[in-house]
């Protein structure tokens, strides 16, 4: 059985959720994706990609996703931006073990508040991938905004952080945000001859176009796996492209155990 799985980060200013400011008055639309970000920095999060959705994309407007002061125009039914976000490198990680929430799935619990806290400072609605079924396409809109690119290990690459990265949530709006042109529009992957993520893995799961989700898990759940289990998977440790981001061990022991958890199982 082959199954193409998202294995899920630079410097921020990482804060507990309760420091976020979320008092504030949201800020004026013409600078307000600037005052996203800072948000976001100030909990080690970062945008990762934005965009305006088409009539093709059908993304509806959810209740709530517009405050009182910035209505939504008459006849509208679509949202007219969605900002992705998570983290990029470790600076998230930081943040999430100073206000770590008690019991299970915390890290999904820590991204529940902080994206709710946060959109409705904004006057946006949140949608977390964790939330389903059904679940928000992510991977397609993250792809639909030109901000990064389909690997050779299907994972989805990052200009800047690489294979470290993945999104906590995504903000939509009624609103028509200002964007600045998409970063990266050509991917890294295109110009890198040896493509050393396809080679890295010791029992070669990773073939181009392919992924062995059983001989995966299987490697990983034993000694020989070790290496993957403690440091994070070898094959996306061996991309060049935003190594400067890679996850500390702390940080890649708790997805790999979220992996074999989930994965396990199955096999």
């Amino acid at each position: 059985m082959k199954k193409t799985i998202r294995i899920g980060g630079g410097a921020a200013l990482a804060q507990p959720i309760k420091d976020m400011g979320s008092g504030e008055a949201a800020p004026q639309s013409g600078n307000q994706l600037t005052q996203i970000k800072a948000a976001l920095e100030k909990t080690g999060l970062v945008i990762l990609a934005a965009f305006h959705p088409g009539p093709d994309d059908d993304i509806p407007i959810p209740a709530g996703a517009s405050p009182a002061e910035t209505p939504i125009p008459a006849g509208a039914s679509r949202a007219e931006t969605v900002v992705l976000a998570g983290n990029g490198g470790g600076s998230m990680w930081r943040s999430f073990e100073l206000s770590r929430p008690a019991g299970a799935h915390p890290l999904d619990k820590w991204s529940t508040e902080t994206f709710k806290l946060l959109a409705a400072r904004f006057g946006a609605h949140p949608v977390l991938p964790h939330d389903g079924p059904p679940y928000a396409p992510f991977q397609r809109w993250a792809l639909r905004s030109g901000q990064v690119h389909q690997s050779p290990i299907g994972i989805l690459i990052h200009a800047k952080y690489g294979l470290w990265h993945s999104y906590r949530g995504a903000f939509i709006f009624a609103q028509r945000l200002a964007l600045p042109p998409a970063e990266g529009p050509t991917s890294p992957c295109s110009s890198c001859e040896e493509k050393p993520c396809l080679s890295a893995c010791p029992v070669e799961a990773f073939r181009p176009g392919s992924y062995d989700l059983k001989r995966c898990v299987a490697h990983v759940g034993e000694i020989e796996g070790q290496d993957c289990q403690m440091s994070g998977c070898r094959a996306r440790r061996a991309c060049p492209v935003g190594r400067e981001y890679v996850y500390l061990p702390a940080q890649a022991q708790f997805h790999m155990a979220a992996f074999l958890k989930t994965h396990g199982k199955h096999f």
